[in-house]
């Protein structure tokens, strides 16, 4: 009966917003928009960058565009319905409004990635080689993962995805005027979000950040678990595939489709690359000499060779 409550809750939750996404429908179609753009940015900047748990972050700089770039492929199909119902309810109609809402949204999920790229630098600062996959690497990895399994069923997920799918309510309770207002909004609906979110973005991380695929497995959960009408039996479900993925990465890890499995060899291929060019390089130029080629059949030496004598 309890189950039965908490389904028909957030069923009667989203109805408001998907009605309000039907009467936005130009609205949506920019939102759903913008997230194939930032789709086809992120598959175009990530390509062959996928080194699995452990991927390098880059700098701070470099990171920081590219996750934003993430989180807006990621997140926006599924908040659209809550920024369309905040634009069905303020009174400027203003086609700014909803803008700066998902803005402030997307603040908030650009701290989130700060706070990840300083745990990962901190992380590698104090560990070390430590934190290589041969070695703690493997654990860290799949502990993760079976920490955010457990988080899925934990009353503080419970509660921060009720307010993911019940925006109506989110907005009533939390509504101010004026851009400013939406700003603040956006950002506050993006820390309900971000709580609700948080270990399945951890799973990310465990399984590659810079896989398009894991990408796209991860951004598939967190919309099955804002939109489908099932409630918590898609987070049941949800936590019965991440601790599966969690014991799999730990005892056998090639059994997981689409993993990159770190090793030495491949994280630095580059350098190998580099330090064969180099070697190949002309002592004073420093450019680089090209390989030796076969000779082609009539070439004098392959004549002299052939007949014992030169030939004209």
């Amino acid at each position: 009966m309890v189950a039965s409550a908490h389904q028909a809750g957030d069923s009667g939750g989203l109805r408001p917003a998907f009605a309000a996404a039907r009467s936005r429908l130009g609205l949506i179609a920019l939102l759903f928009a913008l997230a194939a753009a930032s789709w086809w940015w992120t598959v175009d900047r990530m390509r062959g960058m996928d080194e699995g748990p452990g991927t390098d972050l880059g700098t701070l700089g470099w990171f920081l565009g590219v996750w934003i770039v993430m989180m807006a492929a990621m997140m926006l199909p599924s908040v659209s319905p809550t920024v369309a119902l905040y634009s069905r309810m303020t009174k400027q109609r203003s086609p700014v409004a909803p803008v700066v809402f998902v803005s402030g949204y997307l603040l908030t999920w650009a701290g989130a990635g700060l706070i990840a790229f300083a745990i990962s630098e901190a992380g590698g600062r104090v560990f070390g080689d430590v934190l290589s996959w041969d070695r703690a690497g493997r654990w860290v990895a799949g502990g993760t993962l079976v920490v955010a399994a457990a988080y899925e069923l934990t009353p503080l997920k419970t509660v921060c995805l009720r307010h993911c799918r019940s925006p109506l309510g989110f907005l009533l309770g939390s509504w101010r005027d004026g851009l400013s207002g939406a700003l603040l909004m956006g950002a506050k609906h993006g820390a309900w979000c971000l709580g609700c979110c948080w270990a399945l973005m951890a799973s990310l991380f465990a399984l590659g950040v810079m896989s398009i695929v894991w990408m796209a497995f991860v951004a598939g959960l967190i919309a099955a678990e804002k939109t489908l009408p099932w409630g918590r039996a898609v987070t049941y479900g949800t936590a019965a595939i991440l601790l599966g993925l969690g014991v799999l990465l730990v005892a056998v890890p090639d059994a997981i489709p689409g993993l990159a499995i770190p090793h030495e060899g491949t994280m630095n291929q580059m350098t190998h690359a580099a330090l064969n060019s180099l070697a190949r390089a002309h002592p004073r130029t420093g450019v680089p000499t090209p390989r030796p080629t076969a000779l082609e059949p009539d070439h004098p030496a392959i004549r002299i060779r052939a007949s014992g004598s030169p030939t004209s």
